[in-house]
């Protein structure tokens, strides 16, 4: 099957469960859509008992597309930027304490609450994974999800201070959690000790290094819309700010979700300001929203058909069940431990804790970086558990978050 075959089959899917989700379920787009393909591929599953062909053409559709690298080296970086356009850096400025200690203190904080919680859960029902193999779970499930988060805080009518919060957060802590992934891989899977020299040559590389660098292009894509005066060129030169700006992030080892999301504020305040004309931004917002719809609902199709290609046991959906409260839990302490220490200086909105910890989503990035561990026991057992973590984060507490905050939050 070719490329542009699996893209038109994945495309169609997405645009009929947009259409029936629309019509009929009258859900978030996203959770809708995801929801759809999730029962379709129960189905498929119980399809497959009787007619086991059934299964094996959807599974051999599905294992042709490389979530990892669809995800991480294709979408996240349109969805990261379209996300960080709409952003005013005034209010991000002015939470800009709080965003950095939950990006930094937050992703530390969780992977230990959550790797400690996890080793003896598993221990429980009878898997076994090294210690710090459940640091490396902790790693890739601690980072909120930039796309879940986003995506669903349009809905749920959060307060404005407390949105810049999460939002803000769920931009920035990618990078932190990216970079605890691959020191505790290092450790994991190749099984040497890793420096506090080599941790912080690394963040500096990853974090830092993309941050600049997302500054140098914005800088450079803004000096050249300013120099024009047409729409199409000027969407076409943030295309490329994306898809060029992401791909050489890779090739000189920064981050490129860093990159995109500050290159993205950047335009998206300064260059919507002084570069661009009233039709400029209309055309450019419009082209941005549509994108990022578009590749929403497609990246919710994927993790919905996702589980036809995984393996469940008993013990492996014990332990998923298990991780669910382990999760919130670490989670919490992620919020609550910064915030009581940021409180002396500053006041938050009510129930900041509570809506933090619930609205703290986990999505596809999640899932991605487990898929990039090598084939392994170990991997089959993140994969799974991380796989339950993320459709009870984007189904239960996507759906049950406006409700939270209306509880909480008198307006």
């Amino acid at each position: 099957m070719t490329v542009f075959q699996i893209i038109a089959i994945l495309i169609t899917l997405t645009a009929m469960f947009s259409y029936l989700n629309y019509r009929y379920i009258k859900l978030p787009a996203t959770i809708g859509v995801m929801l759809i393909a999730l029962l379709v591929s129960l189905g498929l599953i119980a399809a497959g008992v009787l007619e086991p062909r059934i299964r094996e053409s959807a599974e051999h559709l599905l294992k042709q597309i490389d979530f990892d690298q669809a995800l991480m080296q294709g979408m996240l970086s349109f969805l990261l930027f379209a996300g960080a356009l709409h952003i005013n850096l005034n209010d991000l400025a002015e939470q800009r304490g709080v965003i950095t200690t939950l990006s930094i203190a937050g992703v530390v904080i969780s992977l230990f609450v959550f790797g400690t919680l996890i080793y003896f859960a598993l221990g429980w029902v009878g898997l076994e994974l090294d210690y710090v193999w459940c640091l490396l779970f902790g790693a890739l499930i601690s980072p909120t999800d930039p796309v879940a988060v986003i995506g669903i805080l349009k809905d749920a009518k959060v307060p404005r201070a407390l949105e810049i919060q999460i939002a803000g957060e769920s931009l920035f802590n990618d990078g932190i959690g990216v970079v605890a992934f691959i020191v505790l891989g290092e450790i994991a899977l190749a099984g040497h000790a890793v420096s506090a020299g080599h941790i912080g040559m690394l963040f500096l590389e990853e974090a830092i290094g993309g941050a600049v660098f997302g500054f140098v292009i914005g800088w450079i894509t803004y000096r050249l819309l300013k120099s024009v005066d047409n729409y199409r060129v000027e969407v076409m030169l943030t295309l490329a700010l994306v898809m060029g700006g992401y791909a050489l992030a890779a090739e000189i080892h920064v981050s490129g979700p860093i990159a995109v999301v500050v290159a993205g504020l950047f335009i998206g305040n300064h260059g919507r300001r002084f570069a661009m004309s009233e039709t400029t931004r209309k055309n450019l917002d419009a082209f941005w929203e549509l994108l990022d719809e578009i590749l929403n609902a497609l990246l919710f199709v994927l993790i919905g058909l996702e589980v036809l290609v995984l393996t469940f046991t008993r013990s492996l959906l014990f332990a998923g069940l298990l991780a669910i409260p382990a999760i919130l839990f670490a989670r919490w302490v992620s919020v609550v431990v910064p915030i009581a220490v940021i409180s002396r200086w500053r006041k938050f909105t009510p129930g900041a804790v509570t809506i933090m910890t619930w609205g703290g989503l986990r999505g596809g990035i999640s899932v991605a970086l487990a898929l990039s561990l090598p084939l392994s026991p170990q991997r089959d057992i993140v994969l799974a558990v991380t796989y339950i973590i993320v459709i009870f984060s984007i189904l239960a507490q996507g759906l049950t978050l406006e409700r939270v905050v209306r509880r909480l939050v008198k307006r």
